[in-house]
């Protein structure tokens, strides 16, 4: 297929459109493809464990190898015609101390939620740009507020929060951009840590199918207008405000 972007056509169908999802294969990632479907758009999933997706076109890669990036979100939106938004759900986390952290584990983390991010938005940007469409960046409500013990992830999400603010500035007119800001989900996320870094109570974790549902409003603006920002979390999250 050509090399050059395409524009959105009636073939990328109703609804939010052609949607590329990162992480898209668990949690919020296959939340949000679940709801472009219902929805009646086209969601494709890029994510390093592509095992468990059916139905939907995925495709393998590590979001932290920008030349794979390149590739890879190339050849998703060629597969698709094009692409009409982009959700970066693709993220993970290393708790402990500073001092504790293996600093290649620390920088891991970095490598994957900030310039995953940025790499993927970046490699889309020419779709985006010739369909006019959106992107949705997922950040965190350790986006806005720091705690002990997570200095990778906070570190990572704030800068999710700069570099979205400051893309939507530079692209105004041209796509859209939303920082999305979720609390705490119920999803496998927390499965790796210690105990100790595990949430105490799981009845206050949104589900992520909720926030999968306010990404789908975001997507569903009407031209001309844009979502900015959002935080959305269950009603007694405890890391807001």
């Amino acid at each position: 297929m050509s090399t050059e972007p395409s524009q959105k056509s009636e073939s990328s169908g109703p609804g939010p459109g052609r949607v590329l999802v990162t992480g898209g294969a668990s949690g919020l990632g296959a939340a949000v493809v679940e709801a472009v479907l219902k929805a009646g758009g086209t969601p494709v999933v890029l994510d390093r464990d592509i095992s468990s997706v059916s139905g939907v076109k995925a495709f393998e890669v590590d979001v932290a190898d920008r030349v794979a990036v390149e590739l890879t979100v190339r050849e998703a939106a060629e597969s698709l015609g094009g692409l009409d938004a982009v959700v970066t759900a693709a993220g993970i986390d290393r708790c402990g101390k500073l001092a504790d952290v293996a600093a290649g584990e620390w920088e891991k983390v970095i490598g994957v939620n900030l310039f995953g991010t940025v790499s993927v938005v970046r490699a889309a940007l020419p779709y985006l740009v010739a369909s006019h469409g959106r992107v949705v960046t997922v950040a965190s409500t350790l986006g806005k507020r720091a705690v002990a013990d997570a200095t990778a992830y906070c570190a990572s999400k704030f800068g999710v929060v700069g570099f979205s603010h400051a893309l939507a500035a530079e692209t105004g007119g041209e796509i859209g951009v939303t920082t999305m800001i979720p609390g705490g989900m119920k999803t496998r996320f927390f499965d790796d840590r210690t105990e100790q870094y595990k949430p105490q109570d799981d009845l206050r974790l949104n589900d992520p199918g909720n926030v999968a549902q306010a990404i789908l409003f975001v997507l569903s603006q009407p031209a001309g207008c844009e979502v900015r920002e959002m935080l959305i979390c269950h009603e007694e999250e405890g890391s807001w405000p």
